[in-house]
């Protein structure tokens, strides 16, 4: 989900009457100036940052990650190359490769996976990412097909790969699967549904981006995670607070063919040294402190249903909880433009910021809205009963 839909709502104006909108541009400021004026938040995205901000907290950072008199990248080598030979590391791989976007990234292995396979089929979630917010790039871009395994808003079990009735040349798993409600399978789960994929000689892909937070659920460190799968796709801006930028890892082989396909799809850019920089720094700095983001993602997600429940809002959902990661959505029975507008309205007023924007729920009856809500380090502050008093603030400027 973007902040900016790009399509015209209706808003609650300052007096409660439905009004006409102004531009969703002026909208989105709005929002963003009431979010990062907010004295408290659960996070502060470095996306909502001021340029200034932004550049001044790369130069701050960049002396302690690599060695600044060094020349500048060209064509991916000097520190764009040490950030792939760190990640490489970081997941027990033998070779990484940076690109620019993630969705290069997969479609990228999964094109090479393809060719070594001898079949074109990717067997995924309808809600992963490539199905959802790539407009159909595996098909137009790679000739490739995907298959649904499950339509059920987890990873598909074992048996579900097993019985799954044609053949497919990989296996796509992503972790978490963020449009279920960033959700994950136990680790016996995952193994055994990587078994399922190894009896039917299907390769298996991951798709990380949101890997780094996946250690604590599972109880397990980096390297054991990725060496289930064949390959490994992780994102640098949507945990590492990095400016953009991917890396797949996997056999060296397949790194090497990944490099030529890089360059065939455009992702061979002459300077990346910002996006590498900032990945180091967001390795360094949050990679660390992301078990305890998760821990305190459950503390804030049980505050909440606790004071959603004495708000006496009636139907809510708070999913999944306990979280799985240190993201989680909240789903409420009102139009996402009036959860919104409260939500900015309680920043603007009381300086504390719970909530961001509001989506309408794909599934479930019309009136339905949820959220996604994210903990990082500015989170770590808040108690549980901070969480219960902000739920009854919000809930006070509904309807």
């Amino acid at each position: 989900m973007t902040d900016s839909t790009g399509t015209d709502q209706q808003t609650r104006d300052a007096d409660g009457t439905n009004g006409p909108q102004p531009p969703e541009d002026a909208q989105r400021l709005r929002r963003i100036n009431a979010w990062r004026a907010a004295e408290r938040v659960l996070i502060r995205p470095p996306m909502n940052l001021s340029l200034g901000e932004r550049l001044a907290a790369l130069t701050a950072g960049a002396g302690s990650v690599t060695d600044l008199d060094q020349p500048a990248d060209i064509y991916g080598d000097g520190v764009v190359a040490e950030l792939e030979e760190r990640i490489a590391g970081l997941l027990g791989m033998e070779a990484a490769v940076f690109f620019p976007t993630g969705t290069m990234a997969q479609q990228v292995a999964l094109r090479c996976w393809a060719g070594r396979t001898g079949n074109t089929t990717v067997a995924l979630h309808p809600l992963a990412h490539p199905e959802v917010h790539e407009r159909g790039a595996l098909g137009a871009l790679s000739g490739l097909r995907t298959v649904h395994p499950t339509h059920g808003p987890r990873l598909p079990t074992a048996q579900e790969v097993r019985d799954f009735d044609e053949p497919f040349g990989t296996l796509m798993l992503e972790l978490p699967l963020r449009d279920a409600g960033f959700v994950l399978p136990t680790w016996e789960e995952l193994e055994d549904v990587v078994a399922a994929a190894r009896e039917r000689d299907a390769v298996v892909h991951i798709d990380g981006a949101r890997l780094w937070e996946c250690a604590p659920h599972f109880g397990r460190e980096l390297p054991e995670i990725a060496a289930l799968a064949d390959s490994v796709y992780v994102s640098f801006y949507k945990t590492l607070g990095g400016i953009s930028g991917a890396a797949l890892a996997g056999p060296a082989s397949l790194m090497e063919e990944a490099r030529t396909w890089r360059h065939r799809y455009g992702g061979q850019v002459f300077q990346q040294f910002p996006a590498a920089l900032a990945a180091l720094i967001g390795l360094d700095e949050e990679l660390p402190r992301l078990p305890s983001y998760v821990a305190q993602a459950r503390v804030v997600a049980r505050a909440m249903t606790e004071g959603f429940a004495a708000a006496g809002t009636g139907w809510f959902r708070v999913h999944p909880e306990p979280p799985h990661t240190h993201q989680f959505q909240v789903w409420l029975p009102y139009g996402p433009d009036e959860l919104t507008e409260a939500a900015v309205r309680q920043a603007e007023e009381t300086g504390v910021s719970l909530f961001r924007k509001w989506y309408p729920a794909a599934a479930g009856p019309p009136g339905v809205s949820l959220t996604e809500v994210t903990v990082g380090r500015e989170g770590l502050e808040w108690t549980a009963g901070d969480v219960r008093d902000a739920v009854r603030e919000f809930v006070a400027r509904l309807g």
